[in-house]
């Protein structure tokens, strides 16, 4: 619009009396307010065109996602809110076909008709479908579950206590998150460039399951390993790559993604929400180079922990967090930056279902339920609901992430690293990166090979699917990075 489409001459006016000539006059002052307020708009609007050639913008979101005094978290009741707390934050981003959300969670799990809701919710929030959502928890702890599906059929038999399966929370967060996200996608930051770059952790993963010649576990070296002959054993097969996604608005940088695999725990159970080392590293990053929003995801750290390298020791939280804040910060050192198009920026999913494990059995499952203690971690209400989830045909999307040569997959359950290790020996040529921990339905999810080895990972009361899982994930892992010439 420009100035001869809002055009007045009063000259052409006729007026029969004083008042007319009042109300006219107060007509074109009106124009002209709406004149200057288009003038201004259109401004604003080649301002952002002149500062994101691409068409491209991100918008950033955080929340506080901190249980209160008394709400239940995964093992225990919070007591005590300590200096930090935990939080939901993550992406928006916009320009490239509907919007893509990138959530990360400092929760334990969000599983079944949960992960439905927070995507639904998050959907609506941003203007985008579901399927263009990924929500991931980072799995620390002393942290709170979320399930909607077994808090559902805890109501069904009056159960009076619901312990780690009330969605009151949940609720309140969701509520609290969609009215953020609202808020952000009105103050999007146009995008210039897209920044990937990795770092080897040094000192921090080690792989949980000690095995024989034969390949038997014999074993578990948990997060906290007070054994010093099992602290002494090898590494073990993990992950020490820790790579960084970043988006910039030319040299200032909007967001930072994070990946890294290995279970986030130091230590647990105090009755105090932590993000734990994870949380910590994503701290000390923000107070080392303020500005961009931190997001971390947990990789494919369903086997992996900190056990060679932490006996418990309270100080050791902090020393782990500086060894991953440190590659975090490596990382960005070596970050190559590109500019983006929209045509470079695509987001692309696979529906797989994946079947209960054979132990899980339904009619056992539903006589069982009504012994709910309100206390256990891994339980009936969500073992049932898992099963019934995949009776009613629903399936669990596997993400994918494209922009030029990079690839981020966004995966479920507590994934084993052999898993993302796959994924880049798949596409070399790429720059891979994995995202685990979505839909928690699953629980862990173990290599094929694995459900003959025993161990905890792979045992019935922590596993949910059984070893054709890995033919599954693996197909829709090889069809998410098959490469896309648009996007290079």
């Amino acid at each position: 619009m420009n100035d001869a489409a809002i055009h007045v001459d009063a000259r052409d006016i006729q007026f029969s009396n004083s008042i007319e000539v009042t109300r006219a006059r107060r007509y074109i002052s009106l124009l002209f307010v709406v004149f200057c307020f288009v003038l201004a708009s259109n401004s604003h609007s080649v301002s952002a065109i002149e500062k994101s050639p691409s068409g491209l913008s991100v918008a950033t979101f955080d929340v506080d996602a901190t249980p209160p005094i008394g709400f239940m978290m995964a093992y225990d009741r919070v007591k005590r809110i300590d200096e930090l707390g935990l939080r939901c934050r993550g992406i928006v981003i916009l320009g490239s076909g509907e919007p893509i959300v990138l959530c990360a969670v400092d929760w334990i799990g969000i599983a079944n008709q949960s992960q439905d809701i927070f995507r639904e919710r998050i959907g609506k929030a941003s203007g985008t479908s579901p399927s263009r959502v990924a929500v991931h928890t980072l799995h620390q702890h002393d942290a709170p579950r979320s399930d909607f599906s077994a808090e559902a059929l805890l109501h069904q038999i009056g159960a009076s206590e619901l312990g780690a399966h009330n969605g009151s929370f949940a609720r309140e967060v969701l509520n609290r998150l969609t009215r953020e996200i609202e808020a952000s996608i009105a103050n999007a930051t146009p995008i210039t460039h897209v920044g990937f770059g990795s770092a080897q952790v040094k000192e921090v993963a080690s792989n949980r399951r000690i095995q024989d010649e034969t390949g038997k576990v014999v074993a578990t070296r948990y997060t906290a390993t007070r054994d010093e002959k099992m602290r002494a054993l090898p590494d073990g097969v993990i992950d020490p790559e820790l790579s960084s996604l970043s988006f910039w608005n030319d040299e200032k940088p909007i967001a930072v993604l994070s990946y890294y695999a290995c279970h986030p725990q130091s230590y647990y159970r105090t009755g105090i929400p932590s993000p734990d080392f994870p949380g910590i590293a994503r701290f000390m990053r923000s107070q080392d180079a303020p500005g961009p929003l931190y997001v971390h995801f947990n990789g494919a750290g369903g086997n992996i922990g900190a056990g060679k390298y932490n006996d418990g020791s309270k100080e050791n939280r902090l020393l782990l967090g500086r060894r991953v804040a440190d590659a975090m910060r490596e990382s960005i050192e070596k970050t190559k930056k590109f500019e983006v198009t929209p045509a470079q920026v695509s987001w692309a999913t696979t529906p797989v279902s994946l079947p209960p494990a054979k132990h899980l059995n339904r009619d056992a499952l539903t006589k069982e339920l009504r012994n709910w203690d309100g206390i256990k971690y891994w339980g009936t209400p969500d073992k049932l609901a898992w099963v019934l989830r995949f009776e009613s045909g629903a399936k669990i999307d596997l993400g994918c992430l494209s922009i030029g040569d990079v690839r981020v997959l966004h995966m479920p359950g507590e994934l084993f690293v052999e898993y993302q290790l796959a994924a880049k020996a798949i596409a070399p040529d790429l720059n891979v990166a994995m995202a685990a921990y979505g839909d928690y339905g699953p629980g862990y999810i173990g290599t094929a090979e694995a459900y003959g080895q025993g161990g905890y990972e792979t045992s019935e009361p922590a596993s949910n699917v059984g070893p054709e899982t890995e033919s599954i994930l693996m197909n829709g892992i090889k069809t998410l990075l098959q490469i896309n010439e648009a996007t290079k």
